[in-house]
């Protein structure tokens, strides 16, 4: 089928799309189509955020630009590169963050639930300290400071490379006052701290499903991913620790993607409360500390050797 040549930029998005669909890319990385990738693609190069591009769909872009279209099109078929590496760009709950190789793409559901402000289980103004495991880029710590803006955020990784991107997102979105990078192998650097909320979305990859993983997860660092046999290894470690570090009316929220299911299947005693986003995905789990506490012993005897 011959299309009219491109003009407008609803004709380069389209143009783009064809392009990334004949490769069969896998999106994944903040998008889920090659529509939508190819939107925020061509947004990119035009200066157009997400929620501001469609009011600027009938423009022409300009010679510099169409020529900056075509080579990242290049780029993300020939190499399988996320499209945010290639932009140095992704979204997370509304924001914009700068992101390289050196951390995993945002992509957590678990920012629909920090625009909500975990309400109900949580009162918001009485959120003092709160804790991100494992912040990779910092998207989760910065959005927990937007959303809880009297509360101050500590947040940690066990990687350098990973704390020094968050540290570029921190200064971009002024939170330096606020937001607080810790190196730490989970709560080992933490003292003796107390939250009123921690959230984690740590690596939960099984090994199965990593020998699986499609081209473009290959360029995420395999630290932030790999989770064991059963992709457990990680948050039973976080679980058996974290009720120490929750104030009494605390809760504890995790992401743990496919592994959602073998959790469950490993502690069938543990009343996990599974929050249902908004496309259905059911991977994200809430626990208070008071359960948390209840259940500490059966999250230790599960620890791996």
């Amino acid at each position: 089928m011959k299309y009219p040549p491109p003009q407008t930029l609803t004709d380069w998005i389209r143009w783009t799309e064809r392009h990334l669909q004949r490769a069969r890319l896998h999106f994944g990385h903040g998008t889920e189509t090659a529509l939508d990738e190819a939107a925020w693609l061509v947004g990119h190069v035009t200066g157009h955020a997400p929620d501001d591009l469609e009011a600027h769909l009938a423009d022409i872009p300009t010679a510099t630009e169409l020529e900056k279209i075509r080579a990242l099109v290049e780029a993300r078929v020939t190499t399988r590169k996320p499209l945010a590496y290639l932009l140095n760009e992704a979204w997370f709950a509304g924001l914009k963050f700068y992101v390289d190789a050196r951390v995993l793409v945002p992509r957590s559901i678990t920012g629909e639930y920090i625009r909500e402000r975990f309400v109900p289980w949580l009162q918001p103004e009485n959120v003092q300290c709160a804790l991100d495991l494992c912040t990779g880029s910092g998207c989760i710590a910065i959005a927990l400071a937007q959303a809880f803006p009297q509360t101050r955020v500590d947040a940690t990784d066990i990687s350098d490379d990973a704390l020094a991107v968050a540290r570029i997102n921190i200064e971009q979105h002024g939170l330096r006052e606020r937001v607080k990078l810790v190196k730490s192998d989970l709560f080992e650097g933490l003292g003796g701290g107390h939250y009123d909320l921690i959230v984690t979305n740590p690596p939960y990859v099984s090994r199965a499903d990593m020998a699986a993983l499609p081209a473009e997860y290959r360029h995420e660092p395999v630290l932030a991913l790999a989770a064991g046999e059963h992709g457990l290894d990680v948050i039973v470690k976080i679980l058996a620790q974290a009720a120490s570090y929750l104030t009494p009316g605390g809760i504890f929220v995790a992401e743990v993607g496919n592994s959602h299911t073998a959790l469950a299947a490993t502690f069938p005693q543990v009343p996990f409360l599974w929050l249902t986003s908004e496309t259905g995905d059911d991977s994200v789990f809430l626990l208070t500390a008071a359960q948390l506490a209840e259940h500490r012993a059966r999250f230790a005897a599960a620890l791996p050797a």
